[in-house]
């Protein structure tokens, strides 16, 4: 696929989403929506890696058990899926950090635990 900028990135993304929520609802677990997302985002055309392990540098030493990104898309977008009651405010720093030690700009927070999909979807973004 083309070149695409984060925003769209994010639009497919997102449609995916609320396509997905639409079909299953909420109350599944992680890996289920993380795994047909992972399938949907393949099927546009779009480069996807799924719980890829990001080492982390310590005082110049490369610490391979850094953490895992859920999907990383393009190379240019992190998704972190959860299915939890509510996100917290350390979800949300857990994802900026993800962010800068990655480079990448753009993360999509997704809680799929909600009624409607749009009140799970935090867009955090690091230096776009």
């Amino acid at each position: 696929m083309a070149s695409l900028h984060e925003n769209e990135i994010s639009r497919i993304i997102i449609n995916k989403l609320y396509e997905i929520h639409s079909q299953l609802g909420p109350g599944l677990f992680e890996t289920v929506y993380e795994t047909i997302l992972h399938y949907e985002l393949k099927a546009e055309g779009l480069k996807v890696e799924k719980q890829k392990t990001i080492p982390v540098e310590w005082k110049g030493i490369k610490m391979d058990q850094g953490f895992r990104a859920d999907l990383i898309v393009e190379d240019k977008v992190i998704i972190e899926i959860k299915s939890i009651e509510s996100l917290a405010d350390v979800h949300k720093k857990q994802l900026l950090t993800y962010l800068k030690l990655t480079g990448i700009k753009l993360g999509l927070l997704v809680n799929f635990n909600e009624s409607l999909i749009k009140n799970g979807i935090v867009r955090i973004v690091n230096n776009l």
